[in-house]
């Protein structure tokens, strides 16, 4: 099997590991891929944080790492929500 079913159900951060000079492009792409390609009930932050510590040890300066670390930061990170009506009226 190539990846974990719960957290790279088509193997495809298995397979980005495996491509020799790989880009961070071309990381970005397949990340995007594995996002939407996991289950709508799959929380992305533990199945990231999972992902990471499976391949840092083995490719500590692999581009896809890079890509799953930013994906990381951005989910945590707060969004502004809300449109014209959180605007303060004058």
């Amino acid at each position: 099997m190539k990846g974990d079913p719960q957290t790279d159900p088509k193997g495809l951060i298995f397979e980005a590991f495996r491509i020799d000079r790989i880009t961070l492009e071309e990381c970005r792409s397949i990340f995007l891929d594995w996002a939407l390609s996991l289950p709508v009930e799959t929380d992305t932050g533990p199945a990231l944080r999972i992902l990471l510590e499976r391949y840092q040890s083995d490719a500590p300066d692999h581009p896809m790492l890079t890509v799953m670390r930013e994906g990381l930061v951005s989910m945590e990170a707060p969004r502004r929500r809300g449109g014209w009506r959180s605007r303060p009226r004058n």
